[in-house]
């Protein structure tokens, strides 16, 4: 069985050899290779130069030896078609000005944004042009609510104030903006389906701020819009949350083919919860904490035996962590990580 045909299988839960494996920023500050790229470019130069950003994508993936590869991007790329502007600041992350907080900005921004990120788009045709069919590449961008709470905050966020207060204060501006941000990132997304990507994951890493109740009623239908677009392409959606566990069976209705898990939840336990209800059963991806990565060791072998022994007879099953690989990682924990589930 070959990659491509592993990682279509398990994301539809039918037959594989073995569950297939790769590994959210698996291009990154770890990887000597990448540290040298950002010493002569920066983030954002990187993801809107395709040769720069598939060279990123591409040695990553073979340098590891995974399953799949996922383009190099920022799911805050987006801001550029919205007329706002992004920067990453040392030490302090993403900053976005002017944060949107008032119903006129939101009414001014545009929608959709065709070809405004293009760039992405050319980085994966390149990558998929490299590997020839021979590993599927996967695409991305922030689900509606995370890419808005940080065009809200301006940035990162503890408590997302200004993103609730938004929403619950001026409901009819939110609706606006989430229906908007869906719209554009529904073309972004059918374009990298275009130049080739065989899956499409959304990133929904501040779900988890929020109530059940608010998830359900603010944030769950655009999901489910943008989910429903993405398999309309005939490709698997992957959908990934962070601290969603304690509503799982309502993230569950998102639609997704491919649940991504964080690792607050044991698989056996969600895998029991997602059976119990009367819908279609997603494969599963996930969820080894990334902290395991860095301890290595005996620790990082139990947890991954622990994690295939709990997914063993499952076909719908893809091994990842349950956020990205830390800054700190040693490479050679990573390369025994991947080695331990590809060859037993």
């Amino acid at each position: 069985m070959n990659l491509t045909e592993r990682f279509h299988n398990a994301c539809r839960s039918l037959p594989v050899d073995r569950p297939p494996i790769w590994l959210m920023r698996q291009a990154g500050r770890y990887m000597p290779e990448y540290r040298a790229v950002r010493a002569r470019h920066s983030l954002l130069e990187i993801c809107r130069t395709p040769a720069l950003a598939a060279e990123v994508t591409i040695t990553a993936a073979e340098r590891l030896g995974v399953d799949a590869a996922i383009i190099f991007a920022d799911l805050l790329l987006p801001a550029d078609p919205l007329g706002l502007a992004l920067e990453f600041t040392q030490g302090e992350g993403p900053r976005i000005t002017p944060p949107l907080r008032a119903a006129a900005q939101i009414a001014a921004l545009p929608t959709p944004w065709p070809g405004a990120l293009g760039y992405v788009s050319d980085a994966i045709a390149r990558v998929v042009a490299h590997f020839r069919g021979a590993m599927p590449v996967i695409g991305f961008a922030g689900a509606p609510f995370t890419l808005a709470s940080y065009l809200i905050e301006g940035g990162s966020s503890r408590n997302f104030v200004h993103t609730k207060l938004l929403m619950h204060t001026q409901p009819d501006a939110w609706h606006e903006l989430m229906d908007k941000l869906t719209r554009g990132l529904a073309g972004y997304l059918a374009e990298q389906a275009a130049a080739g990507a065989a899956a499409l994951q959304l990133f929904d890493s501040w779900a988890g701020a929020l109530s059940e109740p608010d998830y359900r009623e603010f944030v769950l239908p655009y999901n489910q819009r943008l989910v429903a677009g993405i398999q309309s392409l005939g490709i698997p959606a992957i959908y990934f949350s962070t601290g969603t566990s304690g509503y799982l069976e309502t993230v569950a209705e998102v639609g997704a083919q491919v649940l991504s898990l964080d690792w607050r939840i044991p698989l056996a336990h969600a895998r029991r919860r997602l059976r119990a209800l009367s819908r279609p059963m997603p494969a599963l991806q996930g969820n080894l904490d990334p902290v395991l990565l860095i301890a290595g060791g005996a620790a990082l072998r139990a947890a991954i035996a622990a994690q295939l022994g709990a997914m063993a007879g499952n076909p719908g099953y893809i091994f990842n962590l349950g956020h990205g690989i830390l800054p700190e990682t040693p490479v050679e924990n990573v390369l025994a990580a991947i080695a331990q589930v590809t060859q037993g």
